[in-house]
């Protein structure tokens, strides 16, 4: 599902995601409602910076009213296929859909390279290879990658380093709110216990007999 809305100044805000590794925060539904409030944020400033003077634009005046976005998954093992492991997307504008595949070609360079997408694009084409995207930049805000496109690659890393840095802000403050919930514990889950994969990587080794001497 799609959770959409409307900017204050017009602009379509759609925001889905496609993971949720913090159902213990939140849930489907929630994280897409929380996509689309930091969604509009971007959309303010798409809107301001499309429309302001070029003498007042700090960023350039951007060239689109519309830009799209696309979030990794943090929590993903590097052995995912990137097609795997999108966390969310989200477009703003009208047109905003057409440049989701820009967006997720940086997020998904990035996460293969290790650094920006624009740093192998500039520097180090080698790293790009057959299908790689022409134009950087991405932006990772502690661990977390976000891959945005429409404006020129500053104005597109600009904006997705504003998008991750309040994604990551939000989810603390998720999580902080769940910690004065739920007191000490174990285990990041709703139920407080583990996941499968700490049972998968040690039920291999046997559990001792009763009684048995130390």
């Amino acid at each position: 599902m799609v959770h959409e809305t409307i900017s204050p100044d017009g602009l379509p805000v759609r925001g889905a995601h496609r993971r949720n590794p913090y159902q213990y925060l939140m849930s489907g539904p929630q994280f897409d409602a929380l996509l689309t409030r930091l969604a509009l944020r971007r959309a303010e400033s798409v809107w301001r910076n499309h429309h302001i003077s070029p003498e007042r634009a700090p960023h350039g005046v951007y060239p689109r009213p519309h830009m799209a976005f696309v979030l990794m998954d943090a929590t993903a093992g590097p052995w995912v296929p990137n097609e795997d492991a999108v966390l969310a997307a989200v477009t703003l504008g009208e047109r905003g859909h057409d440049f989701l595949p820009y967006a997720a070609a940086k997020a998904a360079g990035h996460r293969r390279t290790g650094h920006n997408w624009g740093t192998a694009v500039l520097v180090d084409p080698h790293l790009c290879g057959d299908g790689g995207f022409r134009y950087g930049h991405s932006a990772e805000v502690r661990g977390q990658i976000v891959g945005a496109s429409s404006q020129s690659p500053d104005q597109d890393l600009h904006e997705a380093a504003a998008l991750a840095t309040d994604f990551v802000q939000a989810l603390s403050e998720l999580h902080q709110a769940w910690e004065r919930r739920t007191g000490p514990g174990e285990w990041f889950t709703t139920d407080g216990l583990s996941g499968t994969e700490p049972v998968a990587m040690t039920g291999w080794f046997p559990t001792p007999e009763p009684g048995a001497a130390p």
